[in-house]
């Protein structure tokens, strides 16, 4: 690692020598939550536009995430990115999505539509500071587009294999000009699946999946400063099984592939349903230097999960339910036309969680109902001060306060013996913590930039939600923190932009998940990690219309103290974190006539904790996904072939070990191919 590590040094070094030229057209991002220049802001920043979006049938976030690097998601919305790891009973992501205002983090809710989309930034590193307590490992930040006077919008069709369809619609305008404006998007998915239940009298296409969102907004504009915007989201996810696959821990973990599990025989219909409804209102008001916004979000999310056992014929089922209602209120003030940049605002939320978790059969019902409250006051600021012309330093920090609150019955009951457990459990905590940030940007000239920056991460803690035994000492598990340090180098000229990020991040009370029983999953706290790596993005235009881009992550993220009451795991690997990620891909674009466009999308090794036992790492191979699209446009029509993971590799997403004679395994989407087409207006 110390050997890449030097590398990429030398390969920061020798952009710092590298010849100035004519600028590429600006690109505008809003990472610090007003507009900049990317170059100016000092952090490694991902964008993908509008057209990468419809070029590379970019189609929900789990696209999103491969594109960015040392970025990792499973199949149900797990993500993990430079060692940090979803978080099980705070249902967070180390990674925070941001659409309009609203915050998704959770697994049952982490895909929000791409139908309005103008532009993605994936903001890598810790944000905590500007965007709050689960931002440390980044932030997705989503913008919708713009509406104008002119309605404009798009209407898409696709159909390929497994009875697979995808439709997509989006348009807006003015119904009063420059004052009042409008409009509505949505989209529906739906694809039959490539397993195949036997087991007669049940739903044969046991991996159905069907996606439908729908969106619209308001946006009232009745002077020059003030603007009122009202959003409002309505998504519903059903899917017949969440991908899980028994597998008998006689075969080997890098030995499954699709055809060992394309039959299966499932007694019970699973069922994986995920519904949110969730509202949003802007209110800004720009005065000659200074710009008011107030950001209020409402979010409603349901998750009902009910799969099978993983022996035949037993009829046991697991279920899990999550209702969970969240509101948001921030309140900020920025500068405008100042040489010193500035933001500072408020901030409160408050979600209650209704959680149950249980499993049912003939002979034993198994259930830990509980309700959480969380709730999260903060104050925070930030500061861009020139230094002469070439540098900026930028400090900020946050200071918030959370406070938990648990009550939860776990009880089993078996028709022949009675009630064999009834453990009630009651817990509150309150958290404090200040999370600063420090950077300084050197401007070498117009279009080369360099950058040192430190920031704290924070992850809140919480409460074992399916607690049978114990109290305060069993059951609560305390935040993540994290001290990151960053050195970076963005380069843009005329044909050409290169981003390279050497980073480090020291990592305490990492969150561990793990079982202490066949029926009782924790998440407790290893003492100390660390993760380090390189991220290497950039884009070359060849000629106006043939490009090359691409993106390399390299980590080493390792724990240094950790003790799960079975042995240590010192020196070992952080699971879920592959050794590399990496993305390639040529396009030949046009605005008339035949296009074209491959991609490679490469996963390393990475690595599973095995629970059974004195538990150990397992590591499964990664592989290389190939994406292709050709096309042909004339006019508004733009009529296109696809095919994703053109190969059909396979590989391990997610393992679950299993006190039975099995483990769980979720792979990869197979193959996927077919044609499409677009009409704009």
């Amino acid at each position: 690692m110390e050997r890449k590590l030097i590398l990429a040094s030398l390969f920061v070094s020798s952009l710092l020598y590298a010849n100035e030229t004519t600028k590429l057209d600006e690109i505008t991002v809003s990472a610090n939550k007003m507009e900049e220049n990317i170059k100016d802001v000092p952090q490694s920043i991902s964008v993908i536009t509008e057209e990468d979006i419809e070029q590379k049938s970019i189609k929900n976030i789990s696209d999103v995430i491969k594109e960015v690097p040392n970025m990792n998601i499973n199949n149900i919305g797990f993500s993990s990115f430079r060692g940090l790891n979803f978080s099980a009973f705070t249902s967070n992501n180390p990674v925070v999505i941001y659409l309009d205002g609203i915050p998704y983090s959770t697994n049952y809710d982490y895909n929000p539509s791409l139908a309005n989309v103008e532009q993605i930034e994936v903001l890598r590193g810790p944000q905590g500071t500007i965007y709050g307590k689960d931002a440390i490992g980044g932030v997705v930040n989503i913008k919708t587009k713009t509406p104008t006077n002119q309605w404009k919008g798009n209407i898409q069709a696709e159909y390929g294999n497994d009875n697979t369809f995808n439709t997509k619609l989006n348009t807006s305008g003015a119904i009063m000009d420059n004052k009042l404006f409008a409009g509505i998007n949505g989209s529906y998915y739906h694809t039959d699946g490539w397993m195949k239940n036997r087991y007669q009298g049940v739903k044969e296409d046991i991996n159905e999946k069907n996606d439908r969102k729908v969106a619209g907004f308001l946006l009232w504009k009745p002077t020059e400063n003030l603007s009122a915007k009202l959003t409002g989201a309505d998504n519903h996810e059903k899917n017949y099984n969440d991908d899980s696959i028994a597998i008998n821990k006689s075969k080997s973990l890098n030995s499954i592939s699709r055809n060992d599990v394309k039959n299966i025989n499932s007694e019970i219909p699973s069922i994986r349903e995920m519904k949110v409804k969730a509202q949003s209102l802007n209110i800004a008001y720009d005065w000659e230097k200074v710009k008011f916004e107030s950001t209020t979000t409402n979010k409603k999310s349901d998750y009902y999960n009910d799969q099978d056992g993983a022996i035949a014929n037993d009829f046991v089922r697991y279920i899990t339910s999550t209702d969970s209602k969240m509101i948001t209120q921030e309140f900020k003030l920025s500068s405008k036309n100042q040489d010193i940049k500035w933001i500072t605002g408020l901030y409160f939320d408050k979600e209650d969680l209704d959680i149950t978790t249980g499993m049912e059969s003939p002979a034993m019902v198994f259930k830990v109902p509980s309700e959480q409250t969380s709730k999260t006051y903060a104050a925070f600021g930030q500061t861009m001060i020139p230094l002469g012309d070439s540098f900026e330093l930028t400090l900020g920090g946050r200071y918030q306060k959370i406070k938990k609150e648990i009550d939860s019955r776990a009880g089993m009951f078996m028709p022949i013996l009675g009630q064999l457990l009834d453990h009630p459990y009651k817990d509150e905590k309150t958290w404090n913590a200040f999370l600063p940030k420090a950077a300084l940007t050197y401007k070498i000239n117009d279009n080369l930039s360099t950058y040192i920056s430190f920031s704290k991460g924070y992850m809140p803690g919480g409460f074992n939600t399916g607690a049978t035994f114990g109290g305060t000492t069993e059951n609560m598990f305390e935040p993540q923190k994290s001290t990151n340090y960053e050195v970076g180098a963005k380069y843009i000229g005329n044909s050409f932009a290169l981003n390279a990020t050497i980073f480090r991040m020291e990592i305490e009370d990492i969150h561990v998940f793990k079982y202490v029983s066949p029926i009782e999953p924790v998440t407790s706290n290893a003492k100390k990690a660390h993760s380090q790596g390189i991220e290497i993005d950039g884009t070359y235009f060849i000629t106006d219309n043939l490009s090359i881009s691409g993106a390399v992550g390299l980590i080493q993220a390792k724990y240094d103290n950790y003790d799960n009451g079975n042995r240590k795991f010192d020196g070992e690997k952080i699971e879920n974190t592959p050794k590399y990620t990496a993305n390639l891909g040529i396009s030949y674009l046009a605005d008339t006539g035949i296009y074209g466009k491959v991609d490679l999308n490469a996963i390393g090794k990475n690595s599973f904790f095995d629970g059974e036992g004195n538990g150990s790492m397992l590591e499964a191979d990664g592989a290389i996904i190939t994406n292709a699209k050709v096309g042909y446009k004339v006019g508004d029509f733009d009529i296109y072939a696809f095919a994703k993971n053109l190969t059909n590799e396979d590989y391990v997403t997610t393992y679950l070990s299993s006190s039975s004679s099995d483990y769980w395994v979720r792979l990869n989407e197979p193959r996927r191919f077919g044609i499409g087409a677009i009409y704009k207006f």
